[in-house]
């Protein structure tokens, strides 16, 4: 397991190495120039080239990257060009809420999947099992920000269930513990619900092939055969059987989370990374997009070695160390 783990965090850390030296490049080869979107229009050509080599924007592509990574190395992000304080500061403020924004609709995703697929299996070949797969292939196949904006004109113009938009209300502070969860689970209702419903069916798919292999299995035979009710059989013996597969699955699904909540934010306001992404991006700020990107990342390659380790933990049986393990 140590070897595994050792080998698989230097392949992850040259990984980051390689996409942070790309992105670099790319941010800084796109055309647009930061300082427009950054200073004011009263800047002078002087002050703006005195900003310039104050930022380090004057100096070769290289030079630039030599120190960028000195300064990360520092654990200096640097100052934000278009809100002019420190990275770290804004970065840390959209963390959390995009980790529970994911987090949620993961688990949501991971609920309507299961559910879907046993129904699927349940009554398979039946109209239960065309209408469920259907309409989850429709959802699958809907662009998230246009679900986003229809769930917004039904739930919040036209029923006025769950607000707009925005992390909380106005007055949020003002409220007792409990109406403030309250306030923020009606506002996280929403942009959760784009997610899972956007992808759900994929999982779907893959839970209920695994389990129409496990009711072929001879323990599920031999269950049968001692009377256990075809309910039980699927709930009780053929769904874990089922869900091992979950646990790789969870790898994958983070990037797609992370890169649907991108949409998803900027439709509901959510403050998040995604949000501060697409501002800094529009506004060419380059420690915040470098910042954001590595955090992404991180948390990408994170929940891609905690999946494999996860599995490899649930089942003995995987060797991830390659051919000739022991």
């Amino acid at each position: 397991m140590i070897p595994w783990l050792a080998r698989r965090l230097l392949w992850s850390l040259l990984m980051l190495v390689l996409l942070m030296t790309m992105v670099f490049a790319i941010v800084r080869l796109a055309p647009g120039d930061p300082l427009d979107a950054g200073a004011a229009e009263s800047v002078d050509a002087r002050e703006r080239q005195l900003l310039r080599e104050r930022l380090g924007l004057d100096e070769p592509l290289a030079g630039q990257y030599v120190r960028w990574v000195s300064a990360c190395l520092r654990g200096d992000w640097g100052l934000s060009l278009r809100q002019q304080r420190p990275v770290a500061d804004v970065v840390g403020e959209a963390v959390g809420p995009t980790l529970l924004l994911t987090l949620t609709a993961y688990l949501l995703h991971l609920a309507l999947a299961v559910l879907a697929a046993v129904a699927m299996a349940a009554y398979r070949g039946r109209f239960i099992d065309h209408l469920v797969g259907g309409a989850g292939l429709v959802l699958l196949s809907l662009p998230g920000f246009w679900l986003g904006l229809m769930l917004l004109l039904l739930f919040a113009r036209q029923l006025g269930w769950f607000p707009a938009g925005g992390l909380q209300s106005v007055d949020a502070a003002l409220l007792p513990a409990g109406a403030r969860l309250l306030d923020l689970l009606r506002h996280l209702a929403l942009p959760a619900a784009t997610l899972a419903l956007g992808s759900y069916m994929g999982t779907a798919r893959y839970v209920r092939a695994a389990l129409d292999e496990a009711m072929g299995q001879e323990f599920i035979l031999a269950a049968r055969s001692r009377g256990v009710s075809e309910r039980r059989l699927l709930w009780r013996h053929a769904l874990p059987h089922a869900l091992l597969p979950l646990i790789t699955l969870a790898g994958l699904h983070l990037p797609q989370l992370l890169g649907g909540a991108v949409v998803v934010e900027v439709v509901f306001g959510w403050p998040g990374l995604g949000r501060v992404s697409v501002e800094a991006i529009g506004a060419r700020d380059y420690p915040v997009i470098m910042a954001t990107t590595f955090l992404s990342a991180v948390l990408v390659t994170a929940g891609s070695l905690l999946a494999d380790a996860g599995y490899r933990r649930a089942d003995p049986r995987v060797r991830l160390t390659g051919p000739g393990t022991p």
